[in-house]
């Protein structure tokens, strides 16, 4: 493999579409790219066991400008070559995103969305009714020079840290093969509870009564909600994105609605049931080697669908 030198890439800003984005950063880095991250403060964890150097995006506009230029200078110094070609892969589809690199004298390729065209080195055409994951790919693709498919797998990797800290939970907990890890949250984008599966609270209530063993893993805010309204389950707060997704890999299904550690636990191979209403849009459905979405025509899955899903994953 050619060392073709250091890339900044700027990642999206939630949790779900970081994980989409993980083909196409395995490919990169494949392709020779020393990868330089820009992302929330949560991607550190989340990137930890793929050795990428990331860094956490300041919250002011004028900081953004001033991190991508110092990190451009430090490129510059180690690699000569970095300031002569398009140097910055933007996941983002934001004219501001599109500025602030070019206003700390980067050279970005993205999406020619927004009206940013003007901004960047190179704007890729956009193509619409692609999922999230196909559109990094594509995006990522066009810079790389590959032609190659999307792998199935997202092909996350959890560190040995959390990896040992998910067995410290495991054995904390007395967790035993075949527990189940409920996501029954939506995230803080979901300002109207539109992607909240109604039914979870009595899928919890089944499961117990199976003798199966639940487990949540709440997000800021959500610990209060998960204690009261789970009170069959084992709620483990605190649980950083790497330990959640290291410890997904050891249970038997992860069910979950349409949110970021869904997508999470899919990216580390767990078998995950996707359960999604009306307004989920097929672009964002989980993808994965072991997923299966449950979406009708209109409303949302019964419950009793899902219990047999889990009982019977290979059934249609």
């Amino acid at each position: 493999m050619k060392h073709k030198g250091p890339l900044i890439v700027r990642l999206c800003n939630w949790v779900g579409e970081a994980v989409l984005s993980l083909p196409t950063l395995t490919m990169l880095t494949e392709q020779g790219y020393d990868l330089h991250l820009i992302g929330k403060r949560w991607a550190v964890s989340l990137f930890e066991g793929h050795g990428w150097t990331v860094h956490t995006r300041p919250a002011k506009r004028s900081d953004a400008i001033g991190q991508l230029k110092a990190l451009r200078l430090q490129l510059s110094q180690q690699s000569p070559e970095f300031g002569k070609r398009p140097n910055m892969l933007l996941f983002t589809s934001s004219f501001s995103s599109a500025l602030e690199a070019r206003l700390a004298g980067l050279k970005p390729i993205g999406y020619n969305r927004e009206s940013r065209g003007i901004l960047l080195a190179h704007a890729v055409p956009y193509q619409a009714g692609l999922h999230a994951a196909d559109n990094y790919w594509r995006v990522g693709s066009h810079f790389a020079g590959v032609t190659s498919p999307r792998p199935q797998a997202l092909g996350l990797k959890p560190s040995t840290a959390h990896r040992q800290q998910a067995q410290q939970l495991i054995a904390a907990h007395a967790l035993k093969p075949g527990f189940i890890i409920l996501c029954p949250f939506s995230g803080a984008a979901d300002t109207t509870g539109k992607k909240l599966w109604p039914a979870f609270p009595e899928l919890a209530r089944r499961l117990h009564e199976q003798g199966r063993q639940i487990i949540l893993c709440p997000g800021p805010g959500e610990e209060t909600q998960a204690l009261a309204d789970y009170p069959f389950a084992q709620v483990l707060t605190s649980v950083d994105l790497g330990t959640y997704a290291a410890l997904s890999q050891h249970a038997a299904a992860t069910i979950s609605n349409d949110t970021g550690p869904g997508h999470l636990a899919a990216a580390a191979g767990t078998r995950v049931i996707s359960v999604l209403g009306p307004d989920a849009a097929p672009m964002w459905w989980v993808q994965g080697e072991h997923v299966t979405v449950l979406r009708p025509e209109q409303g949302w899955p019964e419950l009793e669908d899902v219990l047999l899903t889990l009982e019977h994953p290979d059934q249609p």
